[in-house]
């Protein structure tokens, strides 16, 4: 049996956190969620139906539609054997949530008008996070470092080069004190120490 060998189970832990399924459909609701928020904040119903209301309508309406749509796509690709990055999931997750939502919002006009919209705007958005991913991940590597064993990484976060602010390694920092003792001594103030301060 493959679940009772320990390799097995060390290589499906060893996944990285991002190939999750829950992953992949749970933090873009959440996501979703928080901008219909804001977009119940700005919305021009705010004054009729009052904030809090809208608020929380646009927020339940973009999670669920977000759901949806994340949740098909995850069952197209299941069903292709297809990774999650392929677009014809996008458009065919797009195409069928749009028409059950359409549907049960406003009947089987809705259903097409709202097909096609999803369509356009699931596949738009899951081509840009493709295209995003790489530009995002490089960035992020910048500011923070590899995760590769290989080069030194304090997990600090690191500022461009033209910075005022420099973080001192050991060597840099060692001078520094070196430099502050000698000017002490030369200003008469004595040995200063860390116990001193």
């Amino acid at each position: 049996m493959a679940s009772d060998d320990p390799r097995a189970s060390d290589a499906e832990s060893e996944a990285p956190p991002s190939s999750s399924w829950k992953d992949r459909i749970v933090v873009p609701t959440l996501v979703a969620g928080i901008v219909g928020a804001g977009a119940g904040l700005v919305s021009k119903h705010r004054k009729v139906v009052g904030l809090p209301t809208s608020s929380a309508t646009y927020a339940a309406n973009f999670a669920i539609v977000t759901a949806c749509y994340c949740g098909a796509r995850e069952y197209v690709g299941i069903t292709r054997k297809t990774g999650p990055d392929d677009l014809l999931n996008s458009a065919i997750a797009g195409f069928g949530s749009g028409a059950i939502l359409g549907r049960l919002y406003g009947g089987p006009v809705a259903a097409v008008r709202y097909s096609i919209l999803f369509t356009i705007a699931g596949t738009t958005l899951d081509y840009g996070t493709v295209k995003l991913r790489p530009v995002l991940k490089s960035y992020k590597e910048s500011m923070l470092g590899s995760n590769d064993d290989s080069k030194k990484n304090d997990g600090w976060l690191k500022l461009p080069d033209w910075s005022p602010i420099k973080v001192l390694d050991e060597e840099a920092l060692a001078a520094k004190q070196a430099r502050e003792k000698q000017l002490y001594a030369q200003r008469g103030l004595g040995n200063f120490t860390k116990e001193e301060s």
